[in-house]
């Protein structure tokens, strides 16, 4: 079994909203737990889940981003400082030593849940 399937099998699944609830190219914000995670689906139907706080004003502002592609990777500009963050890694593609937290999503029925180790 590799480490990725052994840490999703020992994933505390948290559900935050319908898939409907879910605006293509949009985000949301859900508090799970202490912490606010910004939701969003692509066109294609595909989701993610990062920590929606921006670490370079300081603000809980992810989720209000603006939503595209760079380089055919998925993306989400700050709005605030307009500073660009991989939906897929968290990675800040305009400061490579800056990243924002990622979560696994899933949607089991019509729900979407967020895990945590």
């Amino acid at each position: 079994m590799t480490a990725l399937r052994e840490d999703l099998e020992t994933t505390r699944w948290t559900p935050v909203c319908s898939y409907a609830d879910l605006l293509p190219e949009r985000g949301a914000c859900a508090l799970v737990g202490d912490r606010q995670i910004a939701l969003f689906r692509a066109f294609d139907g595909s989701l993610f889940a990062i920590g929606n706080h921006d670490p370079f004003s300081g603000a809980h502002v992810l989720s209000r981003g603006i939503v595209g592609t760079r380089a055919g990777e998925p993306v989400v500009a700050s709005p605030m400082h307009k500073q660009v963050f991989s939906l897929t890694t968290g990675m800040c593609l305009d400061d490579p030593a800056v990243a924002v937290p990622t979560y696994p999503i899933r949607v089991t029925g019509e729900t979407v849940e967020v895990g945590f180790p």
